[in-house]
């Protein structure tokens, strides 16, 4: 047979070069093509008029059995997952340098050992040592898990052929090695002929396998994104530092719904999860301040509230600033815009800050209109009235337009105290008892009534 040349393959989008080159043809990234060998040498794979077996077929009326989930425990991480954990699934996760990731696997995997799943947890960026002082230290040390510091896939493929778990945490993927590729450890190649094999184990034997990824500076998985097609879910771990808080957001799930959320908080004995994340979210606001207001959104299939701040100040520079967190800048910038043109609101000259309280991050278009009242309430120096909620989305006109599950949204804002809201005209949803509502049709009608402008 043949010897198989190198492949040169682009880590964003996978498509096949057949030499290296700065850019790739098909999406445009730089610096992104890296030269693999082929993941499989089975004699036999490239033979000339082999013939392979007919696959059985089936009818789309054919009745399939709902997955067997085993449930952890830990309420806001089986929310995530659709429920609880499926048998035979690969879990990618996914987050910045030291948010936790391996804390809340390590707790997780604990919880489903004390269940009676028999879990292994394999480490290749620690020793065992260190894995066990954390145990230690979150009161996990008399959790059945059987733990292991081994980077060669070989070895750990092996060691799950013989013990058989029904959960194995692989930290992290980036640091497996295959012994039959001829790459460092990290790279492309590596990294599919890892995710390949331990994919490949999880569906043979039945046994559910959790990955963990690095993430590149952009916040995306590092390696090339066929790991996450592999996978049937894919969580990311979210959170600033300098805050407790911390989302497990799933991004892809095959056996639930994606952009669910779970809330946890960081603290000295480990994660702790948060029941009702609005309560946190909104727990540290005084009395009514200009440039405050508060979203009642959606994050999945949960009501969600969260204060949207803003400052607006007069700026000494030629181009003002404007600094967003939480939300999409590109949006701020669309607001502004319309509040100029359609309103007659000008914000030039002036500095405009935008955050989301708690480290939240906010991406549903729903957002609109609580940001346009903040910034307006910040620019006019007027506070909003402290039990209100406000929730909508701004086309370019200038009209509002409404959102989805407007009646969750005020229950959720009832529930905690709340007794009005501001929605788009279109919200087929009445008040809650005893919270009034009133409905807006377009932004020049919301900024006469609210700050006597437009």
């Amino acid at each position: 047979m043949a010897k198989q040349s190198a492949i040169f393959r682009c880590a964003e989008c996978g498509a096949t070069h057949a030499k290296w080159s700065g850019r790739c043809d098909a999406c445009g990234a730089w610096n992104s093509i890296h030269e693999e060998a082929p993941i499989s040498t089975t004699p036999g794979s490239g033979m000339k008029g082999a013939k392979g077996k007919v696959i059985p077929l089936t009818a789309l009326d054919t009745k399939e059995t709902p997955p067997a989930r085993v449930k952890s425990g830990m309420e806001e991480l089986d929310r995530v997952l659709g429920g609880g954990l499926v048998a035979a699934s690969a879990v990618l996760v996914g987050g910045d340098p030291g948010i936790g990731k391996s804390t809340l696997l390590l707790q997780a995997t604990a919880s489903f050992a004390r269940k009676g799943v028999k879990a292994l947890y394999i480490s290749g960026e620690e020793a065992a040592s260190q894995v066990r002082m954390r145990a230690q230290r979150l009161g996990l040390a008399d959790a059945p898990v059987g733990l292991g510091a081994e980077t060669s896939l070989r070895d750990i493929l092996t060691t799950l052929e013989t013990e058989r778990p029904d959960l194995v945490i692989i930290d992290s993927i980036q640091t497996m090695w295959s012994d039959n590729v001829d790459s460092a450890p990290g790279s492309v190649s590596q990294l599919r002929a890892a995710a390949h094999e331990l994919v490949s184990f999880a569906k043979k034997r039945g046994t559910a396998v959790i990955l963990v990824g690095h993430v590149t500076k952009e916040g995306q998985i590092a390696g090339p994104r066929v790991i996450e097609h592999m996978v049937d879910t894919v969580l990311y771990f979210e959170g600033e530092r300098g805050h407790q808080f911390r989302i497990l957001r799933a991004v892809k799930n095959r056996f639930g719904p994606a952009s669910e959320i779970g809330v946890f908080e960081m603290t000295g004995a480990g994660l702790a999860e948060v029941a009702n994340p609005s309560a946190l979210f909104l727990s540290e606001r005084g009395q009514p301040a200009p440039g405050s207001a508060v979203f009642a959104g959606i994050e999945g299939t949960r009501p969600v509230l969260t204060e949207i701040q803003a400052l607006v100040a007069p700026s000494t520079l030629a181009s003002p600033r404007r600094t967003v967190v939480g939300l999409d800048s590109g949006r701020i910038s669309t607001i502004l815009a319309v509040l100029e043109s359609r309103c007659g609101i000008p914000f030039a000259g002036l500095d405009v800050f935008l955050n989301v309280a708690g480290g939240m991050k906010v991406v549903e278009p729903a957002a609109d209109l609580a940001a346009a009242a903040a910034l307006l309430s910040a620019r006019e120096d007027v506070a909003l009235p402290a039990d209100m909620v406000i929730f909508g989305e701004i086309s370019l006109s200038g009209a509002l337009r409404p959102v989805g599950q407007a009646e969750n949204r005020l229950k959720e804002a009832a529930k905690l105290g709340f007794s009005q809201a501001i929605a788009p005209s279109g919200t087929k949803a009445e008040g809650s008892s005893g919270m009034s509502l009133r409905k807006l049709g377009d932004l020049v009608t919301f900024t006469g009534e609210m700050f006597g402008a437009g």
